[in-house]
Formats: C-alpha cells, structure tokens, sequence
C-alpha cells in the first residue's frame, strides 16, 4: 500500500510538474507570437508614421505657418464664399474655405472671347472663361464634401502636377496651381495642415461645366 501511495504521489508531482512546464510553454509561444506581431504590424506602422513626418517642425507651427501661406497667397479669395454686411461683401467667416455654396443660384455664364474671365454668382466662387465654367473647390476637413479623405502626399502632388488627387482631372482655372507648385514641400505640407486644422464644412461644390456645354 504504501509503496501504491508513493508511486501515485510521485505520478501526481510529475504530472503537476508537467502541467506547469506545458503552461510556461504556451506563455512563451504566446508572448513570441505576441512580440512578433507587434513589431510586424504596429510597430512597423510607428516606424513608418514617423518617417512620414519631420519632428523639427513641431504640428502646431506647420499649421500657424500654413495659415500664414494660405492668408498672404489668397486662397480665401476664392474659396471662402462672401455674404452682404451693411459695409459691402465680406468673406463670409461661418464658410471659410468652403467653397462655392451649393445652393447658390446660377445663371448661365455670358458668352467671353479672348482673354476675358468673368466672375460672379454674387459669392465671388464661380468663374466662367474660354475653358468653361469652374467652381472654388470645399477646401475645408468635411469627409464628403471637401478634403477630409485627401493624404499630405495627394496633396502635394496635386499642387505640383496640376491633377486632381494628384492624378486625376486637370485642375482648371483661375487656380494658380503653377505658383503653389514652386513652394517647397515643407510649405504645401504646412499649408494642407492648416486646410486639416480649420473647421469642417459640408458643401457640395458644383461640377467642372467644360466650355460648350451648359
């Protein structure tokens, strides 16, 4: 009996003995598995994050310089509808950088020859040329309506390329993308933080109407 009782206890500690070896086994594996994946796919995205930014100029001072640029080349005098004031049309502030708004009546744009360019529709965001009629672009964060689903770097190829998205339609006048495009890459990447900072806007922008049509 006694020597029964000691095989079983001894069964006993080495099957407890086991367990435990089995248990720090899966730790292990787990915690590799663990370390693996995170250097796979989070770290690897810290990584890159970090190498798509530049860490000497600090996110509030790229976007105080952005507003700088957008202020000095005049953006908002295109993009940011205006709206009477008993001293004239003022840029309108609840619709800053929104573009031209959707539910602004349009009449046909006159017949132009030559050089001529003709704006008007009252908001001072619709402009009618030889090359059609164009409306100022929502430039304001809205997912939708306006830049929310542009990246830093669609945006800077756009103002290089003159294409929308960087690789889509042209870009059609007055925008002076041609100027935007000989700012350095640090200035449109702070001009496009400033255009993320402002306050989103939803307003969907009339289409590009090409010349000829109506």
């Amino acid at each position: 009996m006694s020597d029964g009782n000691g095989r079983r206890a001894q069964r006993a500690r080495y099957t407890r003995g086991m367990g435990r070896g089995l248990a720090v086994a899966v730790m292990v594996i787990a915690g590799s598995a663990g370390v693996a994946y995170y250097y796979q796919h989070v770290a690897g995205r810290v990584v890159q994050a970090a190498e798509n930014s530049n860490p000497s100029v600090p996110a509030d001072a790229r976007v105080d310089r952005g507003r700088y640029l957008v202020t000095i080349t005049g953006c908002g005098d295109c993009h940011t509808p205006l709206t009477m004031t008993d001293k004239g049309p003022r840029p309108d502030p609840d619709r800053l950088l929104s573009g031209h708004p959707e539910r602004a009546t349009v009449l046909p744009a006159p017949k132009t020859q030559g050089a001529w360019v003709w704006s008007g529709a009252g908001t001072g965001t619709a402009f009618a040329g030889p090359w059609g009629v164009t409306f100022a672009a929502n430039l304001t964060p809205d997912k939708n309506t306006g830049l929310g689903i542009w990246t830093e770097p669609m945006f800077v190829r756009a103002m290089r390329t003159g294409k929308h998205w960087g690789e889509g339609r042209d870009i059609q006048p007055p925008m002076p993308w041609r100027a935007y495009a000989k700012m350095t890459d640090e200035d449109l990447k702070a001009v496009f933080a400033y255009l993320r900072s402002v306050r989103p806007v939803r307003n969907y922008v009339p289409d590009y109407v090409p010349a000829g049509e109506e």
